[in-house]
């Protein structure tokens, strides 16, 4: 079977792989205004991963959720422990750090850089500060960059290199990440030709349009902007 990519909304994403398996990157579900309501409730997923603590990527009741059925866990390493501190099973944890690559459920899950300062809310106030982290999903003839909230960095260009993605996830909002100006350098040193926006336009302030990217990399030839809609999946 063909792998599949669905847009939850914002920065949320689901991957059906090949083989059948679920990955749900960032789920923000039942707040998130963007989430169609047939997927505000977390439905099961075979594996997590999470580029940051921020509200608006890591919901932690689809966490708790998910950890009461056994769904495996990839997260920077002080979100790892955060979790674990919260009570998840340390078991339910894959454990990695930026420029490891592991296999799990026949895949290859690399998680790389990014710019992106974070933290976690508390109820005792913010804490857990930690930097962001993407991910490079290798299911085979498909390679996704999930690059998560980051700013452009010139190493894309090894990413790029080096794994060779099909199709990258980028942010494009601005004032919390790249804008389309950012993401359309991004774009030329990934050297991807298909590129799904996120994080834009779910309040005022994510001011980045896809129509502002695709007039940034008319010059690119074959490239592709796919925007899509909250619950339109795209099949790869």
């Amino acid at each position: 079977m063909p792998a599949e990519l669905t847009f939850l909304g914002h920065a949320s994403f689901k991957v059906v792989t090949q083989h059948g398996d679920t990955i749900l990157i960032d789920p923000w579900l039942r707040d998130n205004p963007a989430c169609p309501p047939e997927h505000k409730s977390f439905s099961g997923a075979d594996l997590i991963l999470i580029t940051h603590g921020h509200g608006d990527h890591m919901d932690l009741e689809v966490i708790f959720e998910a950890a009461r059925t056994g769904t495996r866990l990839i997260a920077p390493n002080p979100i790892r422990w955060f979790l674990m501190e919260q009570g998840i099973e340390a078991s339910l944890f894959e454990t990695m750090n930026k420029g490891g690559t592991i296999s799990v459920m026949d895949i290859e899950i690399t998680m790389t850089q990014a710019f992106h300062h974070a933290q976690v809310n508390t109820r005792d106030g913010v804490g857990w500060l930690h930097e962001g982290v993407g991910y490079v999903l290798n299911l085979g003839k498909n390679r996704i960059y999930a690059a998560g909230d980051t700013s452009i960095f010139g190493d894309m260009r090894l990413i790029g290199d080096i794994y060779k993605p099909t199709l990258a996830l980028l942010p494009i909002g601005d004032r919390y990440t790249m804008g389309p100006l950012e993401a359309s350098h991004a774009i030329r040193l990934l050297g991807t030709r298909q590129v799904v926006p996120f994080h834009y336009g779910t309040m005022p302030s994510l001011s980045g349009t896809p129509e502002a990217l695709m007039d940034l990399t008319r010059d690119i030839e074959g490239l592709s902007i796919l925007p899509l809609q909250p619950g339109e999946s795209l099949t790869l």
